[in-house]
């Protein structure tokens, strides 16, 4: 799974961020007003997007929004309702113990240069890039299997048909296999060849700096221009497989840009202007778009709760850089005692922010797992909830040992202020306006927290790098599959971010300690990917919930409904809470003006 800022509605999954389709940009300078006109009399689209691409190379992403889902695809996808479709290959056969399954793939594939795509390329893509040690690719996690952690066997049956092998039944197997498909003729050498640090070069390939005409793609389109802060732009792929009914390629639409905004009211204006086809709708916003609906030429579109979940994490971590607490140990003896974080969780008035933030459009929420999931564990059957209650979160710190003075600030037994911070990201308003409610609830249990909202990539190289932080407040993209969130519940997971271990090339994290519950969670989700039975695969997955809630890792705090406004002249649009606008872009069509 991978991290996004909330309040930001959905493209395709693996992409949630803010998308807001609009016209025509061109590459060259404009002003907004311009940007307005071109895209009123263009039959393209452009996409606004509040943070830049962190980088082209799909092996190395870790967050949310991407590039990806319009670039690549895998073997398989999932449409927008979670459901398995045919993409690279046309078929499979899985033999009767589960362990084997062969794809083939779909006659006359190219990639966007024109080069065959073939066998070969899912056997370097997996072999050469996904499984290998020396690549620090968060995807790993997720193909892992059993106790022993081993790795499928992938080779080569002919041009068209490649064998996955499994040491034991995988429940997940098939959903793993929409990974993206990348291009051994473009990206072999940079695995093979060594930098001046013994890193392979493919570490620095595809960065945001590469000229994006170079990147070569396999998805319904390809990039053709990148200017940090502007734009992405993309263009159709004129050799993408798909084509529609009377034999049409696909996709309709030629081209279209992300327009790189600095905030979720930009896109906002520019769409009430006139300018943008598509928006994401926030719950500060809906009452205002709902108004100008008929007379806007739009409609808008409510998924029902938003996949993923929004939450707050402290570090866990007890480890030690070159001899350095990465936790100030003070802080991290609160953040390590159970009763400490079940005393925020029973502080934060969940109702409020839905009430007031969210303006009634949302729902609490209680799980790692997303609502809409068959593994999801409702309160209704024994998930442990936090509903509001200061009361109970004073209790439980005086009974752990904390003190209050006379000014009703918190102390811990030395004598110590309760105060920390709060990591969040810049761009989005209602992020910020969560992490001011926190404070505030906070502080009438004595609590102290600093607010500080930080650029996108400045917080990620916190969490996945330096591990400088207390506290965070972000999200994570969710999906109907549990053990797409291994690399998060793995106690050596890629995003175990709680308490996050070394990646490789980092410093090495010295007395890092791993608790019980945290081993037995990752125990856990093996045994479930490991389970064919659906009951008794449910009833391993409610287990995990249970845990998580009674330890919190993640308090985790409500889920806004998926909206999207939608211009008119947008035709095709299929809006999930899961797949967002955009999951089907291929098929979307512009109306003419």
């Amino acid at each position: 799974m991978k991290l996004f800022t909330i309040f930001m509605a959905t493209g395709r999954r693996w992409l949630a961020g803010t998308l807001a389709v609009v016209c025509a940009i061109a590459l060259s300078s404009c002003s907004p007003a311009q940007y307005i006109t071109q895209a009123a009399s263009s039959p393209q689209l452009v996409v606004s997007q509040t943070t830049d691409p962190k980088t082209f190379n799909y092996a190395l992403s870790s967050e949310s929004p991407n590039i990806f889902s319009y670039t690549y695809e895998g073997l398989i996808t999932e449409n927008g309702r979670g459901e398995i479709e045919p993409a690279l290959a046309e078929s499979w056969t899985m033999s009767e113990d589960k362990r084997q399954i062969v794809f083939t793939l779909r006659e006359g594939l190219k990639w966007s240069d024109g080069a065959p795509l073939t066998a070969d390329d899912v056997i370097f893509t997996y072999n050469d890039v996904f499984f290998n040690e020396a690549i620090p690719t968060p995807i790993r996690d997720s193909l892992k299997i059993g106790e022993s952690q081993a790795l499928p066997t992938v080779r080569k049956l002919n041009e068209r048909e490649i064998e996955f092998t499994i040491p034991e039944p995988f429940a997940p197997f098939l959903r793993s296999a929409s990974l993206a498909i990348l291009p051994a003729h473009a990206l072999r050498e940079a695995i093979n060849t060594k930098d001046a640090k013994g890193n392979p070069k493919f570490l620095s390939t595809w960065g945001t700096d590469t000229d994006p005409n170079k990147i070569i793609t396999n998805g319904p389109y390809r990039l053709t221009g990148y200017a940090a802060s502007q734009r992405v732009v993309f263009e159709r792929n004129p050799y993408y497989w798909k084509k529609d009914t009377q034999g049409n390629s696909l996709p309709y639409i030629q081209r279209f840009t992300w327009q790189l905004v600095e905030n979720t009211d930009t896109s906002l204006i520019q769409f009430r202007s006139g300018g943008l086809d598509i928006v994401g709708v926030s719950p500060a916003t809906f009452s205002l778009l709902k108004r100008e609906e008929e007379r806007g030429k739009f409609t808008i579109y409510n998924g029902g709760p938003d996949y993923g979940t929004t939450f707050i994490a402290f570090n866990l971590n007890k480890g030690r850089r070159k001899g350095r607490p990465l936790v100030d140990p003070i802080k991290s003896r609160w953040f390590n005692n159970v009763a400490f974080r079940q005393a925020v969780a029973y502080a934060i008035d969940r109702r409020t922010i839905i009430n007031n933030i969210f303006r009634g459009l949302g729902e609490p929420q209680n799980s790692p797992i997303s609502v809409q999931s068959p593994y999801y564990l409702s309160p209704k059957e024994g998930l442990k909830v936090y509903d509001y209650n200061p009361e109970r979160s004073k209790e439980l710190l005086l009974q752990a040992g904390f003190k209050y003075n006379a000014k009703g600030q918190l102390l811990d037994e030395a004598g110590n202020r309760v105060r920390f911070s709060l990591l969040t990201g810049a761009s989005s308003r209602g992020t910020e306006a969560m992490a001011s409610q926190i404070k505030q609830n906070l502080s009438l249990i004595g609590m102290q927290v600093d607010i500080n909202a930080i650029e996108f990539t400045t917080l990620l190289d916190k969490l996945n790098n330096t591990i400088d932080w207390e506290c965070y407040l972000l999200g994570f993209t969710g999906g109907i599959e549990p053990n797409d969130g291994s690399n998060i519940w793995s106690p050596n997971g890629a995003s175990h971010r709680f308490n996050q271990p070394a990646k490789p090339g980092q410093p090495p994290i010295e007395g890092r300690e791993i608790s019980d519950w945290e081993q037995e969670i990752g125990r856990l989700y093996i045994q479930g990917a490991q389970e064919l039975d659906e009951a008794k695969r449910k009833a391993i997955y409610a287990k995990t919930q249970q845990i998580t809630q009674e330890n919190l890792p993640f308090i985790y705090l409500v889920n806004p409904l998926a909206l999207a406004a939608v211009r008119d002249r947008v035709k095709g649009v299929e809006f999930t809470a899961l797949g967002g606008t955009l999951w089907n872009i291929d098929q979307l069509k512009l109306e003419d003006n």
